[in-house]
């Protein structure tokens, strides 16, 4: 099973830090967002303890197979594995694609960011199922020590001809210029967080 096949879709993040600042719990927004019609999510998870982070992923990925979706957990090949999650998505200074694959195996969705073009060239010479290619635009969301890429970076990327994932600063006025410069998912953590998130979720679905 594997939407990363199929252009374009929207690639919710759930990031449970961005939730407690808000005071939303993290399950109950990821079932508005799946129950609105996403059907690719990924869980991040960066400030508690190992067993919070599995407990939250078994909950998603039971609620997940009720619709038919899929969930990608953020870094942690071993709490995709225990939850039975779809994938693992990994930036440059976590587990190698190749030791990713040593656990979950080859049939695991695997997410590999990248922020310049020698990393999108190393990517592609990696079994990843997707390329993630940002900030394309600007974002206070997450510091990844890199400023807005632009599209241009992400055209690069799609000429590889892997399925590419932009992400940051993603909103629903600029989506189309996004897919329209050849991304195969959306990935959007803030924006959908600007009003009724259900709305924002269908918002973005009809743009795309």
């Amino acid at each position: 099973m594997t939407a990363f096949g199929s252009a374009p879709f929207l690639y919710p993040i759930v990031d449970t830090s961005v939730c407690a600042a808000r005071s939303l719990d993290p399950i109950e927004l990821a079932r508005i967002y799946l129950d609105a019609g996403a059907r690719v999510l990924q869980l991040r998870h960066k400030e508690a303890s190992s067993a919070q982070f599995l407990t939250l992923a078994d909950e998603l990925v039971r609620h997940s197979r009720d619709c038919g979706a899929m969930v990608i957990v953020n870094d942690r090949a071993d709490i995709a594995l225990l939850s039975g999650a779809h994938g693992v998505h990994v930036g440059q200074d976590d587990l190698a694609v190749a030791d990713i694959r040593r656990v979950l195996g080859a049939e695991a969705v695997v997410g590999l960011s990248t922020h310049d073009e020698a990393q999108i060239d190393e990517a592609c010479s990696t079994t990843a199922t997707y390329i993630a290619v940002g900030p394309i635009f600007g974002t206070a969301t997450k510091d990844t020590g890199y400023s807005a890429r632009g599209l241009g970076l992400l055209r690069y990327a799609v000429r590889a001809g892997r399925p590419v994932v932009a992400i940051g600063g993603i909103t629903v006025e600029n989506a189309r210029q996004v897919v329209d410069a050849g991304a195969t998912g959306l990935a959007v953590i803030t924006d959908l967080l600007n009003g009724d998130p259900a709305a924002r979720v269908r918002a973005f679905m009809e743009h795309i």
